[in-house]
């Protein structure tokens, strides 16, 4: 496992302390894949009602709070595939 998916999944889980309600993938483009649900956060690469894409950099940055994660994706720097609610949702808590 990367150390950029480790980090991320440890800044995913201090945001997301109590899971989500649902079930969300990020996939950081050359690095992996890390999932969010009910139980938390972990590495991983299931199904999931919603699957965000990205590169490390935008990611990075989504996490770090100096891109908003829904301007990343209205500029093309974050693709989404699945639940656009489920999306919404994650955008929220990612701030």
């Amino acid at each position: 496992m990367s150390t950029m998916i480790d980090a991320a999944v440890q800044a995913l889980s201090a945001k997301l302390s109590g899971g989500f309600d649902g079930v969300a993938k990020f996939v950081i483009e050359g690095e992996g894949a890390i999932m969010l649900d009910a139980t938390g956060v972990r590495a991983g690469d299931e199904e999931a009602d919603v699957t965000l894409t990205a590169d490390a950099d935008v990611f990075r940055a989504i996490l770090d709070g100096q891109m908003n994660a829904t301007m990343a994706f209205m500029t093309g720097k974050l693709k989404v595939d699945g639940s656009m609610g489920q999306a919404m949702k994650l955008g929220a808590v990612l701030g």
